[in-house]
């Protein structure tokens, strides 16, 4: 059987692409390209928009269409108001661009998107078409195809593209008289403080990471289990799939606010986060180094600081140490003894990624408590009204890397109040 020729553009949504397996294979080929590496969404984007030309040729994918069955967007997205589909298609366009530059500049076909529209289109790079009196020709099952020529190709293409805008254009202007004033009175009813500290981590080309702790342990459930110690355990079975309480109601908190926000959230268990995540997402820890291990790995707070006490009838629990205490400052902070916890503390920093074009939010107590009082700490608007005044923060771009210790009230095993006791504006 003789390959189906093409065009030199051929729509993927059309009826003359005979071979479907051969695009879907060469969608894989640019997911697992060096250029695509690490830019989870844009390859979520790409198999989303070859898999609707697929399964519904002929079906223009609509924006509001990508937004919540790709990023998640709530049921209201209103892309009047959020260019944000407009903005990861221009960027899926320049890494399609990128590829076919660099590592693939060799390639006979190409795949890519249009602007001004959602489709994608497959077309041969090196001129691989047969022609004849203005026609393609092809065989496929033993049957002869009759292409149609490109310039009539061209213009139900530029028809097709005007009528669905024009159509666009109508439903937009009709959901601008009836929902924009509501989109827009939702999204002004997000408290000011959470608009400003967040507006860094849900306006980037990513949705950020929410890495939270899962210490390595051995025993078991049943008959006891403790934290592994490499100089006592060896090579004893690690369970490492086990979280406190604090930190599953933090990322609940983190959840909510990122969707009142209408932003994506991912998660990830620390012992699952690699260093190639750290390298271009921005990321939100949940948990201390002694239990986010990851953390120890990578650029971390430097001012406090996690450290286990060594000695003495407190030997084995953690403690934040104050490098430089300033006046009326201790040198280290550590919580109550015993059971019940009645007092914690907990770091709240905003601090470099290894690629300083991305942050790394660190929320992390001592113990579990204080973890999830961190979360609360700047996912409630009073607690972050608080900690904005004390950084002379009233708009987003005077948002810089700081440190701040965070004192955390207990009652009943839940966190009932927190105050900053030491705060550090730290150099870009």
């Amino acid at each position: 059987m003789r390959k189906l020729v093409r065009s030199c553009y051929i729509r993927v949504t059309g009826v003359t692409l005979a071979d479907r397996a051969q695009f879907l294979a060469e969608v894989e080929r640019l997911v697992a390209s060096h250029t695509l590496h690490g830019s989870e969404s844009l390859c979520k984007l790409l198999r989303y928009l070859a898999k609707q030309a697929v399964e519904h040729p002929g079906v223009p994918v609509k924006e509001y269409q990508i937004a919540t069955e790709v990023f998640g967007r709530q049921a209201d997205f209103d892309p009047q108001l959020d260019s944000m589909v407009r903005v990861q298609v221009g960027r899926l366009r320049s890494k399609l661009s990128e590829y076919y530059s660099s590592e693939g500049i060799n390639d006979l076909t190409g795949v890519e998107i249009p602007k001004g529209s959602y489709a994608v289109v497959i077309h041969d790079r090196q001129g691989g078409a047969t022609a004849s009196n203005g026609h393609l020709e092809a065989s496929h099952n033993g049957q002869k195809e009759t292409r149609v020529p490109r310039f009539w190709v061209w213009a139900v293409v530029l028809l097709s593209v005007a009528l669905t805008a024009s159509l666009a254009l109508l439903a937009r202007t009709y959901a601008m008289r009836q929902g924009v004033s509501d989109g827009s009175q939702q999204a002004q009813q997000v408290p000011a403080p959470i608009r400003i500290f967040w507006k860094g981590f849900v306006t980037g080309p990513e949705e950020p990471w929410a890495i939270f702790s899962n210490a390595e342990f051995v025993g078991r459930p049943d008959s006891g289990m403790r934290y592994y110690d490499a100089a006592k355990d060896g090579k004893s079975p690690i369970l490492d799939h086990y979280t406190g309480v604090g930190e599953v109601l933090a990322v609940h908190n983190l959840d909510r606010v990122f969707s009142s926000l209408r932003q994506s959230l991912r998660v990830k268990r620390g012992s699952l986060f690699s260093l190639d995540d750290a390298k271009n997402n921005d990321l939100i820890f949940i948990g201390s180094p002694s239990e986010n291990l990851t953390l120890k790995e990578i650029p971390s707070t430097r001012e406090f600081v996690f450290q286990q006490v060594q000695s003495g009838p407190r030997a084995g629990n953690m403690e934040i140490i104050n490098k430089s205490p300033r006046p009326g400052e201790p040198s280290q902070y550590l919580a109550t003894p015993g059971v019940p916890l009645t007092e914690d503390f907990a770091i709240v920093a905003l601090v470099r990624a290894i690629n300083p074009e991305h942050s790394e939010l660190i929320l992390a107590g001592t113990s579990t408590l204080g973890t999830q009082a961190a979360v609360e700490f700047v996912t409630r608007e009073n607690y972050l009204a608080e900690l904005l005044k004390s950084l002379d923060v009233t708009e987003p771009a005077q948002l810089a890397p700081f440190e701040a210790v965070i004192r955390v009230k207990v009652a009943k095993g839940v966190p009932v109040e927190s105050e900053i006791v030491a705060l550090r504006k730290l150099k870009n």
